[in-house]
């Protein structure tokens, strides 16, 4: 009976180090995070069978790592597995950090240079791509703890600080700062007054609540319309009671 060993190279990112968690620990991570992030999600089982994003994770690992050791076409070889399975397109050398989690995964694309820190929360229809053919470093990375919205694009070499989150749609092509709210096209920075830390330190997914600076600035032109017309009115009132204004706009009982 032959005896089956793993490949060392494959054996070596097994195994957990001081520096760098392991694969088994970081798909370990993947999936637990769910639990924190989805409230729909009942078990650890369910998350593994049924979970597309969660499979498009654990797919990228595994292709990641054939990257790393420069097995490239085998890598794209998965990658397209994966991709062909869970309608998530993640590139092989795109660098992924720890409990990455795609919510409700599909439709979303993540290039080859693209860095994602750890507890960063993507919604589908999101795109982290590239602006150039030129070759480096040609797409975005999110630090930690960033949320992109769904149908958000993030386009070019560009930086989403520690924090941050990206509303539904928008078009970010310039960087973010940490901690503050990206909505619009193109991107706009609106710092977000409330208080979005969670005391129970669960991750906050509330990115619907996200300050609307058109709308503001809409509300105050309306308003400035409602006053400049009632002082308009006021103004007429006083033309029409003036003994030199034309006799059809004077009030009744002024005689000229």
């Amino acid at each position: 009976m032959t005896s089956y060993s793993i490949p060392p190279v494959i054996a070596n990112d097994l195994l957990l180090c001081p520096q760098e968690p392991g694969l088994i620990a970081l798909i370990r991570a993947d999936v637990a995070c769910v639990k924190a992030r989805d409230p729909a999600a009942r078990s650890t089982l369910e998350i593994l069978l049924t979970y597309p994003g969660v499979h498009a994770v654990i797919f990228h690992r595994l292709s990641h790592l054939l990257w790393r050791r420069h097995l490239r076409f085998a890598a794209r070889v998965l990658s397209w597995l994966g991709r062909l399975l869970t309608n998530v397109d993640i590139h092989p050398g795109a660098t992924i950090g720890r409990r990455f989690f795609i919510d409700h995964g599909a439709g979303v694309v993540i290039g080859e240079t693209a860095e994602i820190g750890d507890d960063v929360t993507l919604y589908h229809g999101v795109t982290l791509g590239g602006t150039t053919w030129s070759g480096g470093k040609r797409h975005p990375t999110l630090e930690d703890g960033v949320l992109v919205g769904a149908g958000a694009k993030i386009l070019g070499p560009i930086t989403v600080g520690r924090g941050a989150r990206v509303g539904a749609n928008s078009v970010v092509i310039a960087d973010v700062p940490p901690d503050m709210t990206v909505i619009g096209i193109p991107g706009k920075v609106v710092k977000d007054p409330r208080h979005r830390r969670r005391i129970d330190g669960r991750i906050d997914l509330e990115h619907h609540l996200i300050p609307d600076p058109v709308g503001d600035a809409i509300a105050v032109l309306l308003d400035r319309i409602d006053f400049l017309e009632a002082r308009v009115n006021h103004m007429q009132g006083k033309l029409r009671g003036h003994p030199n204004a034309p006799e059809n706009e004077r009030p009744e009982g002024i005689a000229s």
